[in-house]
This record gives structure tokens, sequence and C-alpha cells, in this order.
């Protein structure tokens, strides 16, 4: 695995592992009229985050590179920023379109590294987040409106 391609790869683990925390915090402190469906639908989001996050790191130790492992780690070399408020349940939601959409773009992009250098089965593994997360952000934004 090229350097860029481990460089990228542990950036969507990075930002993997902080979203996995802004989702709990969104878990945790959701309310209003939508607590019930928003507190199920970010539990499932966080639950799918940590085999995504699992699967990367996995596949860079395949490959023989060091995945980051550490919440200091991710916070200096993620994309998203980790949660800072307890907004409104839609606020909640457009940040998480808004992480989703960012994280996204990475994977897209790793994908066309991996794919370059020939490594399909990690342009397999990023397509298959990348489709789950395009149908979460379909969902997400049918949800606002």
């Amino acid at each position: 695995m090229d350097q860029q391609l481990k460089d990228k790869m542990n950036l969507i683990l990075a930002d993997l592992q902080v979203f996995y925390m802004k989702l709990h915090h969104f878990h945790w402190f959701v309310k209003g009229p939508h607590f019930f469906t928003l507190h199920e639908k970010f539990e499932e989001l966080y639950e799918e985050v940590t085999g995504h996050s699992d699967d990367v790191a996995e596949r860079l130790l395949q490959k023989g590179e060091t995945p980051i492992s550490t919440l200091k780690e991710s916070l200096e070399l993620a994309s998203i920023k980790e949660a800072t408020s307890k907004g409104t349940d839609r606020e909640m939601v457009t940040e998480i379109v808004q992480d989703l959409e960012s994280i996204n773009k990475n994977l897209l992009e790793t994908i066309e590294i991996a794919s370059d250098s020939g490594d399909e089965v990690t342009v397999d593994l990023l397509l298959g987040i990348s489709s789950s997360f395009e149908k979460h952000i379909w969902m997400y934004k049918a949800f606002l409106g």
C-alpha cells in the first residue's frame, strides 16, 4: 500500500471514530417530538460506523500498515469536528448530513487512489461504505424536508 492510500485510509478511520463519538453525543442528548425516532436512528448509525471503523483498520493491518488507534490521533487527523453543542434535533441531523457528505467525499477520493493502485479489495470495502452513507444522506435529508 502506498503512502497516499495509507494516509487516506487513516483519514477515513479518524473521521469514522470522531463521527462515532458525535453520534453517541447526539443519541444521548436528542430531545423533542422526534426523540424516539432519532434516538433509535442515531444508535443504528453509530453501530454501523463501529463496523466500518473496524473494517478499515483491519484492511490497513492486512496490508502491513498501522491504523491510527487513539482518540488523540483521530481528533488531530479527522476532517470533521467533534460535537460541541446539544442543539435541536434538526441541527443534529443537519450536522450528521454534513459529516456524512464530508466522509463520503474522502471515501470516493480514496476509492480512486485504491483503484489506480490496483487494490480492488480496498475499492470494494470503501464502495460498500460509500453506498450505505449515500443512502443515509438521502434519508436524513428527507427527514429535514
